[in-house]
């Protein structure tokens, strides 16, 4: 079980082509910051249907797209 699955989980339920999530939501979904190590977790997103699109760290966000 990853630490982020809360949020592939959210992600999933959405059901949309395309999310934009702030880093302040994830932590709000997961209950920890987003770090390093989600460049590692988020191949696991996959498993859902989706992938990362794009991390704006200026921005501090994070695009997802549903695979088709």
């Amino acid at each position: 079980m990853s630490k982020y699955n809360a949020l592939w989980e959210y992600i999933q339920k959405n059901d949309s082509p395309s999310m934009r999530l702030s880093f302040a939501e994830i932590h709000d979904i997961v209950g920890i910051e987003i770090d390093h190590s989600f460049l590692n977790y988020k191949n696991e997103l996959t498993q859902y249907g989706y992938q990362v699109g794009k991390i704006y760290l200026k921005e501090k966000a994070v695009i997802f797209n549903k695979i088709d």
